[in-house]
């Protein structure tokens, strides 16, 4: 931990109230990872500047995390300032666009679009992350991507100041957005969509919900799919082929149900799924000369050793 009263007492004279030493497991899908040194949940966009200001005046790292699905928080924690930006997650209609703030559901904001007759979000109906990682790293599912309904962003700079940057200028590519280019922090999204007819709409997304319940398991913890595809080949059938279908390091295991997730079948730590991804790499690369790339966003510590 960074021992720095005097960072706790500026956050408490700013009228925020940290949690200290917060382990991270408690928010993460996967249900592992370390502690944070101070971790808050801000609530507006005035808020999460001050904090962004505050944590660059006082020389302190910042952790941006949004619904924590895709994410692997290494067992030593995050040195620093993490903010969870959970809590803003308002969501609006504007004619046929959708304005979204960063820690809104993506699958929320796709049920929104039904609501209003919306369509182009269908494939996003069960991605389980936020709007801020959706953005950060081009979501999609189904055939569907975040980039082809993506209109413009409003973020942070890791200074505190706001930017916006719309169509071409958010350098989206496949898994990967503006965002990750320039660490900012997502406050909203815009989404343009088209008008459609409700019960058409209502009818593609249960289709992708029943397809996606019937993959993916569902009963443990996971971080959902690991792996980017690599090009020309599909992740799944590589590890199966591999022979790493139900491999398991500690209690995390490549997943007997779907080979392109990890899940934690009990008490997995980080380390056991950094592991296993390892030994996944390694012996695809070995076997068939194809690299996989994670998907899933890992940080943090690596643990001390004892």
């Amino acid at each position: 931990m960074l021992v720095d009263v005097d960072f706790t007492d500026v956050l408490t004279q700013a009228g925020f109230t940290p949690l200290r030493d917060e382990p991270l497991s408690k928010y993460t899908f996967t249900k592992t990872g370390g502690r944070a040194d101070w971790l808050i949940f801000p609530r507006t966009h005035e808020e999460t500047m001050q904090l962004v200001q505050l944590a660059e005046n006082h020389g302190i790292p910042l952790t941006i995390i949004g619904n924590a699905s895709n994410l692997i928080v290494r067992d030593g924690g995050i040195r620093g300032l993490v903010l969870i930006l959970t809590q803003m997650a308002q969501i609006r209609i504007e004619e046929t666009d959708i304005v979204a703030e960063a820690g809104a559901r993506i699958i929320d904001v796709a049920e929104a679009a039904w609501r209003a007759g919306l369509s182009g979000l269908e494939f996003a109906a069960g991605i389980p992350g936020s709007v801020g990682g959706a953005i950060f790293m081009n979501a999609g599912a189904y055939g569907g991507q975040i980039d082809e309904v993506a209109a413009a962003v409003t973020y942070l700079d890791r200074s505190g100041h706001q930017h916006r940057a719309a169509g071409e200028a958010l350098h989206f590519s496949y898994r990967h957005s503006l965002i990750q280019e320039n660490d900012g922090i997502v406050l909203t999204a815009r989404f343009h969509l088209q008008r459609g007819d409700k019960d058409a709409i209502r009818a593609r997304m249960d289709h992708f919900n029943a397809q996606r319940a019937a993959q993916p398991p569902l009963e443990y913890p996971s971080c959902g799919s690991v792996f980017k595809r690599p090009v020309g080949h599909f992740t799944g059938p590589l590890i199966i082929k591999a022979g790493l279908q139900g491999k398991q390091i500690g209690g995390a295991q490549v997943s007997n149900k779907h080979a392109g997730f990890i899940v934690n079948i009990g008490q997995a730590t980080a380390s056991d799924y950094l592991a296993l991804i390892a030994l996944i790499e390694q012996t695809v690369w070995t076997k068939f000369g194809v690299r996989l790339e994670p998907e899933v966003r890992i940080i943090g510590e690596a643990p001390e050793q004892k």
